[in-house]
């Protein structure tokens, strides 16, 4: 990637910018302040247009207010106070300016009365502005700008962020620059689309290649028989089928100390130490009563089982008193079962037999112990089983290593396109396009 950028033409004359971090620039960029070209705003009793966010990955965006998932802060009912935002305005969400949640607005709307929003001083090209101010470099100038509050959000200062440096090309070279950074980073963002979707089509067969493993076997050319059980349908016909609960059977033991080492459980790594997933301390006392577990059980999350939140015990631990703790039956081999818990096939009968948890419970489900034992699964011969599972390691470690190089050249493509829009907008590059004057003067005439 950095050959395609070494290879791309440079400007004819530089000059030092002032700053260390900058370095360089074009001899006929101005270097001036964001406070000489940005004018503070605050506009207020506009409650009729619609809400925006400001967030770190797009910039200035509609707010969808019935994406709970999407927004976590309150929405009051009276938006009297909040402030407007016009197409080509500078909006701040000023608590996470440190990460780059600022952006030029390409809609009207309003937002919270803590951002701050900016119109332009001076002729700026907005496209440009919004590429640039979301580069790698200023990312940083807005975070040395920013004061801690606490663990995640620091309060931007309005003074040292009128004193933040900005690079200005001529308005022609602006609008050169941001045209062919937005016909470059669509080539980029496409590339890393198709990608995605490969990834999700080798996501999908793992997940098909895993399905018909543990519930139709390895041998296509077996004969089958019905279950009896509708959901499962045709199982081999030297498999068993029956209830859970006759070969997981809960297990209740509690801790007296709390000093054992507190576990969490995850979707993908499974039971992790509580401390690798959270800085939050947790004394002895407070995990007086918690679930003992051993190695060789399994640990179910009741209240997110329907997603395969299941996990096997590698070590001697403590777990939440809201997990379901089992000892698994010999018939039973433990990582079969832990593949057939994650598959969406039995997260529909999870959901389906789980219990809410009474008035005032906000949606939340739990599937209680006698409602996972009244559920039938397709049980394989124990030497099946473990054949089952090879098979599957085998076959997903072909899949996973395609997965994990796709990822990787996404990365890279991610890191191409902010190395190329940092390289553009500081002028380390010379975009096709640009018509270099032969002089200062000369720019500054074209200025006045």
């Amino acid at each position: 990637m950095s050959e395609l950028l070494n290879a791309m033409p440079k400007y004819q004359a530089y000059k030092d910018s002032g700053m260390e971090w900058i370095g360089e620039v074009p001899a006929h960029w101005d270097v001036v302040t964001l406070g000489s070209i940005l004018k503070p705003v605050s506009i207020k009793n506009c409650p009729e247009l619609p809400l925006l966010s400001i967030t770190r990955e797009q910039g200035v965006i509609l707010r969808n207010k019935e994406n709970k998932d999407e927004n976590h802060n309150f929405i009051p009912d009276d938006l009297s106070n909040y402030k407007l935002v016009e197409e080509g305005q500078f909006g701040i969400n000023k608590m996470k300016a440190w990460q780059g949640s600022y952006g030029v607005s390409e809609h009207i709307g309003i937002v919270s009365p803590a951002y701050y929003v900016f119109s332009f001083l001076r002729h700026v090209n907005p496209r440009f502005f919004h590429l640039a101010i979301r580069s790698k470099l200023y990312i940083s100038f807005f975070a040395s700008a920013s004061d801690g509050v606490r663990i995640g959000q620091w309060d931007l200062s309005k003074t040292r962020m009128k004193e933040i440096p900005f690079l200005m090309p001529s308005m022609a070279e602006q609008t050169a620059i941001a045209t062919f950074l937005d016909r470059k980073t669509a080539q980029i963002d496409q590339a890393a689309s198709i990608k995605e979707r490969q990834i999700a089509l080798l996501k999908e067969r793992k997940q098909i290649l895993i399905q018909n493993a543990v519930t139709r076997g390895l041998n296509s050319d077996a004969p089958m028989r019905d279950s009896g059980v509708e959901w499962i349908g045709e199982i081999p016909a030297h498999w068993g089928a029956m209830k859970l609960k006759y070969l997981f059977k809960e297990v209740n033991e509690r801790t007296k100390t709390g000093k054992e080492v507190l576990f969490s459980l995850r979707m993908e790594q499974g039971l992790i130490p509580h401390d690798e997933v959270s800085d939050k301390f947790i004394s002895d006392e407070n995990l007086v009563d918690y679930k003992i577990v051993r190695p060789g059980q399994m640990v179910m999350n009741r209240m997110r089982a329907a997603i395969g939140i299941f996990g096997l015990v590698a070590k001697h631990g403590l777990v939440s008193p809201d997990y379901a703790v089992f000892e698994i039956d010999a018939k039973a081999h433990p990582e079969f079962f832990l593949r057939l818990f994650k598959l969406p096939l039995l997260g529909t009968q999870f959901r389906l037999n789980s219990k809410g948890l009474g008035t005032g419970s906000s949606g939340f489900m739990r599937l209680y112990t006698e409602n996972f034992g009244d559920i039938k699964v397709a049980v394989p011969p124990k030497e099946e089983q473990i054949a089952i599972v090879s098979h599957i390691e085998t076959e997903s470690a072909k899949l996973d290593k395609g997965i994990t190089l796709l990822q990787q050249q996404i990365a890279e493509l991610k890191e191409y396109k902010a190395i190329l829009i940092n390289s553009a907008v500081t002028g380390k590059i010379k975009v096709p396009g640009v018509e270099e004057p032969a002089c200062k003067e000369t720019r500054e005439e074209e200025v006045a």
